[in-house]
């Protein structure tokens, strides 16, 4: 068989409850839905890294945060294998967001058309690093002024604090970000020559906020009933202090356009998830309009297709707003594997992954071998049931203190089927959940006298986790010869 086109479709701070095939009857996502009847569905995969770029470049290297030391939003790191699917014939373009730092740089791809975040001011907060992308172009040609938390909260100052990041698209539709890149993807597949095997790896920057669906795909969640979380002032106390400081930061900054704020109320969280959600939706008929496209263009009769999300968003879960926590609502995200015409093991796995995975299965599909140095493993044999797949027993995420979660150095998580447990590097106190009794991580147990042993336990085989995967990172990218030396 010859080398299977690779798309790698990505959206931005994507739910995993927010497909309707799987578990979420209020979305309305029939090419998704599509997607996972159709194809290979994980839902219990987690990312590594709570923030974008910490889980994209450790996607796009293999490892985890430790191992690429890539920790934060502002941190410069370029792809790896994206190089070696280049070496290897394959043509790499990047449509829409990857997040590459510098925004700008090659990245390994042939080509890229490049479109970052909605509410990015140039030369405010990211004067070290702001370009010009694809959509502030076309914005300027039609003389649009690019929407942005200043120019919002100017026009409405009382409106802006009311509507926590949720507001209607007033340009042309054609001009929302998503519409953007389904056009752009669009067009380039429409006027490629189709030759070499082709990886094209698809960047949409919603559903992140600022939540801003096109008045019509909001109309269609008018009356749709969508769960909205209840959180008490006992759950919010049992919080460790780094999270009590983010939402400080997060009601106080007003980032991406989003005034948050404590005393949010049911109707707001339900306004707010009805935006989102619709966000949602439209990136799904942005996906659909794209398969078309491959499919008239011939590309996926011999193609792999996925589809994921960098991290996730709290919508108002545990008192907090967009990321920066280990919450389940927060690290999980959807992962499909779909293919027109390759046999793959069909169906619903709820196996332990991580987000990263994707890279080994990428590369074993384009039939390439995977770099020594990855910590990422392959799904390849669970999704094409072609090998032995041996799932994980647990998973783990990393995150650093950085500009918006400047509560704490250093936060670590690993979670297995039933145990959570979240360690902060300057706190005695950290998060405990048994998922079993309490999956909507509501009754923080660490201070649980009975738990302490096992709590302990898990905290120590934390560290020699991460002291393992320090050890191996360096041994892999360290030159100095492996066995003694005769001096």
């Amino acid at each position: 068989m010859t080398r299977p086109n690779i798309i790698l479709i990505m959206t931005d701070q994507q739910r995993a409850d927010t497909i309707g095939a799987l578990g979420a009857p209020w979305m309305q996502t029939p090419h998704l839905d599509r997607m996972a009847r159709e194809g290979v569905a994980f839902t219990e995969c987690f990312v590594t890294s709570p923030v974008c770029v910490g889980a994209r470049a450790s996607l796009f290297t293999g490892k985890y945060p430790h191992g690429c030391q890539v920790f934060s939003n502002f941190q410069p790191w370029q792809p790896t294998w994206v190089s070696s699917l280049a070496d290897h014939g394959y043509h790499c373009v990047n449509i829409g967001k990857m997040h590459i730092n510098p925004y700008d740089a090659p990245g390994g791809f042939h080509q890229r058309l490049i479109m970052e975040n909605k509410d990015r001011p140039l030369f405010l907060e990211e004067r070290d690093r702001a370009i010009y992308d694809e959509w502030d172009k076309a914005l300027h040609a039609r003389k649009l002024t690019k929407p942005s938390r200043y120019n919002r909260h100017a026009a409405d100052p009382e409106g802006y604090k009311r509507a926590i990041g949720a507001f209607t698209w007033d340009m042309a539709g054609d001009m929302h970000p998503d519409h953007f890149i389904g056009d752009t993807a669009c067009w380039w597949i429409k006027d490629r020559k189709n030759t070499d095997p082709l990886f094209l790896q698809i960047g949409f920057p919603g559903p992140h906020p600022p939540y801003d669906p096109t008045a019509e795909a909001l109309a269609a969640y008018a009356d749709v009933d969508i769960p909205v979380p209840t959180v008490t002032d006992a759950e919010l106390r049992a919080q460790p202090r780094a999270q009590q400081q983010l939402r400080d930061n997060m009601i106080e900054f007003n980032f991406d356009s989003v005034a948050w704020r404590r005393d949010a109320s049911p109707a707001d969280l339900l306004r707010l998830r009805r935006h989102y959600a619709a966000n949602v939706s439209m990136i799904d008929a942005q996906v659909g309009r794209i398969l078309a496209e491959l499919d008239a263009r011939g590309y996926l009769d011999n193609a792999l297709v996925v589809f994921t999300s960098d991290h996730a968003d709290a919508l108002g879960d545990h008192g907090h707003i967009q990321k920066w926590t280990m919450y389940d609502t927060v690290v999980r995200v959807p992962l499909i594997f779909w293919s027109k015409n390759l046999p793959l093991r069909r169906g619903v796995r709820d196996d332990l992954v991580q987000l990263f995975d994707i890279a080994p299965t990428v590369l074993e599909a384009a039939g390439l071998g995977v770099p020594t140095d990855f910590e990422a493993r392959t799904l390849w044999g669970a999704v094409s049931g072609t090998a032995d797949y041996q799932p994980r027993d647990a998973v783990y995420a990393e995150l650093a203190r950085d500009h918006i979660q400047t509560g704490s150095e250093f936060i670590l998580m690993r979670r297995d089927k039933r145990w959570k447990l979240v360690l902060y590097l300057d706190d005695t106190a950290g998060e405990l959940y048994d998922l079993q009794a309490d999956p909507g991580e509501q009754n923080n147990l660490w201070h649980v006298e009975s738990l302490r042993a096992m709590r302990d336990e898990l905290s120590t085989g934390c560290l020699r986790w991460l002291a393992r995967g320090t050890l191996f990172a360096n041994q892999k990218s360290s030159r100095a010869p492996q066995r003694p030396m005769k001096i």
